[in-house]
């Protein structure tokens, strides 16, 4: 009787998850199928510089007809070697981010960020604009970004940084506070997902609406849908968005689109 009683425990919670998985899907798809209005859109064929700005010196960034290949430097745990690339632009409100990443490294370490909404801390020398102090980035450790920045953060393609197990990776979401790394996860986390292997195009969308984030990825195999909801912070309104590669790793981005929802 005990036995029956735990297979149909078991039977009532993983049916319970299934169910919020597909009510997940569902919102994300009415979301998804609202009025949205292109306010950003870059194919990552022509100039970078047109509209990012880069943090690191060892980056290697080129434009060609299949996208923009975006490397940090080689060395692994030196600072000087990490690199973002932020949008000169700004965005406000709730956001749709819609991109192709294909990840060009065949790291099994270290971690790739997509930046929300970025501000500076308000504090003397981190003005709210990032851009006026980028000169404190040249160096980008990252100690420089959550100790200054009130930001979403979602790391995906992502490993520890002394893992050595192939497909052992993480897709995470964090709100910057301006105050330290510790504490900063939002609610929900996925591990192992099977995703990103080295030179396979994903297709990335990212909403962002009030405190949820929806993070759909797509492969010519499957799918899956990630869902973080800030349940504890402030909520992020404004701000530029940028992309991480921690020292060692690569991606290739294409068609990288940004939309606001539209209050028509």
């Amino acid at each position: 009787m005990a036995i029956g009683l735990s297979v149909l425990t078991t039977f009532a919670v993983n049916l319970a998850f299934a169910q919020t998985e597909d009510k997940g899907m569902e919102n994300f798809i009415e979301l998804s199928d609202s009025k949205w209005e292109e306010v950003f859109y870059d194919s990552c064929t022509e100039d970078w510089k047109n509209n990012w700005s880069l943090d690191g010196k060892e980056a290697k960034i080129t434009n060609q007809k299949n996208g923009m290949n975006f490397s940090a430097g080689p060395e692994a745990f030196n600072d000087a070697h990490h690199a973002v690339l932020w949008t000169k632009q700004d965005f406000q409100g709730d956001l749709k981010i819609e991109y192709e990443y294909t990840r060009t490294d065949k790291e099994l370490r270290m971690v790739t960020i997509l930046y929300i909404q970025a501000t500076g801390s308000g504090k003397p020398g981190f003005d709210e604009d990032i851009s006026l102090w980028a000169d404190k980035r040249t160096v980008p450790s990252m100690k420089s970004y959550f100790n200054n920045m009130n930001t979403y953060h979602i790391s995906y393609a992502a490993f520890g940084t002394d893992n050595t197990i192939p497909g052992k990776d993480y897709i995470r979401g964090r709100r910057y506070m301006a105050s330290g790394l510790g504490g900063t996860a939002l609610d929900n986390e996925y591990k192992n997902t099977g995703f990103f292997s080295p030179g396979v195009p994903h297709q990335i969308t990212i909403i962002k609406r009030d405190r949820e984030i929806y993070m759909h990825i797509k492969n010519e195999q499957k799918e899956m849908l990630c869902h973080f909801v800030n349940s504890k912070f402030p909520p992020i309104t404004e701000g530029k968005i940028g992309l991480r590669h921690m020292y060692t790793r690569g991606a290739r981005y294409k068609n990288f689109k940004v939309s606001q929802l539209s209050k028509k």
